[in-house]
This record gives structure tokens, C-alpha cells and sequence, in this order.
């Protein structure tokens, strides 16, 4: 048995159409991202990687320049399956007053959290994501990694995050990066998931 597979979307291929077209979600979820998973199995196979998860394998073979492979196959795994949490298909879904206040205490208002996450990603180079997290103590972040990289690394949690690399939108905007993310962020935002996460967090800290 091998111990990563693909996971399913938690909503059908087309369901976030026209934002993302079911022709992009299948070949980013079913090539791209089951492309990880098994290349993943692949190098894990027989050794000491083996039974790990994949937060586990993202920390050990980060610093590991034999290993790199591995870590940029177990953290893009990781990545997509956050990035297809981080967006839903229910047209109605607003951020609720605590994640709005929240939200407002940092950024200025919603819209303008919205505004930085696409600066953010506009003046991203290159292939990689761009997050909002939220430190150990609970302070919110917007900021791009490169490559597989994530915030998990420098010990923050992910709250959401976009997709940067072309093939999450060149089909449906070609090379309009900027506007794929504001569509995603005016659209997608799962703000019920960011919630449950922060509220996690906030209870970790409480404890």
C-alpha cells in the first residue's frame, strides 16, 4: 500500500466555475496534484519517510539538499489539498463580524485585506502561493512563499491561501495573475474555514 493518494474535492470539478473552470480543476487537482502524491510515494518508498505525514516529512527533509525532492513533493501535496479547503462554491458566504473585526484591526476593512492579498501576489516572482496566517500568538499575516514552501515552516498557521502557480489559472486568464486572484478572493473565500482554524488557534493559546 502506498500512503498518500489524492484526495477528493470537497465539491464537484465545475463547482467554482466560472471563477475556475472545470477543465482547470481537473487537470490541477487530477494531474498536477495527483502527480505529487504519487512522484511522493515514489521517493518515500522503503525508507525512513515511509510512515511519516506529511507535515513530518515537509520538516525533515527541508534542510536536506539530497532530499529536496521529497520536501517539494510532500509540500505541494500539503498545499493543494489547504488551497482546495481554502475556497468554496457558496456564492452567499461573507465573513463573519469576528473575522471581519479581525481582519479590519489589521488590514483596514475586508476589501482592503482583499486588496493586499492580490498586491501581494502581484509582486510575487515566480511560481508559489500567497497566504494569510497567523502567528503562534495569533497575529494575522498576508504574505507569498516561494515554490512548495509554507508558513508552517517558520512556525505560523495557515488561515487560506491562493495559488500562484500558472497552472491554477493560465488557462482561464492566461497570464493575468492579478485577476485571478481578486476574482478568488471576491468569490472562493472559505471564511467559514478561516474561522474554524483561528478559533483553533485561539483555543490552543487559551489552554
Amino acid at each position: 500500500m502506498t500512503p498518500f493518494t489524492l484526495k477528493a474535492l470537497p465539491y464537484p470539478e465545475g463547482a467554482l466555475a466560472p471563477v475556475i473552470s472545470e477543465r482547470t480543476v481537473r487537470i490541477h487537482h487530477g494531474k498536477h496534484q495527483a502527480g505529487y502524491a504519487a512522484k511522493l510515494n515514489q521517493l518515500i518508498h522503503d525508507t525512513h519517510h515511509a510512515h511519516d505525514d506529511l507535515e513530518i516529512i515537509m520538516f525533515h527533509t527541508k534542510s536536506e539538499k539530497k532530499e529536496q525532492s521529497i520536501y517539494n513533493n510532500a509540500a505541494q501535496l500539503w498545499n493543494h489539498e489547504f488551497f482546495w479547503q481554502s475556497l468554496t462554491p457558496e456564492p452567499a458566504e461573507k465573513p463573519s463580524q469576528f473575522i471581519a473585526d479581525r481582519l479590519s484591526n489589521v488590514f483596514g476593512s475586508v476589501d482592503a485585506f482583499r486588496t493586499r492579498v492580490v498586491e501581494v501576489a502581484a509582486q510575487h516572482f515566480g511560481s508559489g502561493w500567497v497566504w494569510l496566517s497567523a502567528s503562534r500568538v495569533g497575529e494575522l499575516n498576508v504574505d507569498s512563499t516561494h515554490d512548495a514552501d509554507n508558513p508552517l515552516l517558520w512556525g505560523a498557521r495557515p488561515l487560506f491561501v491562493c495559488d500562484l502557480w500558472e497552472h491554477a489559472y493560465y488557462l482561464d486568464y492566461q497570464q493575468d495573475r492579478a485577476r485571478f486572484v481578486q476574482a478568488v478572493v471576491d468569490r472562493l473565500v472559505n471564511w467559514r474555514q478561516i474561522q474554524s482554524r483561528l478559533e483553533k488557534l485561539q483555543n490552543r493559546n487559551a489552554a
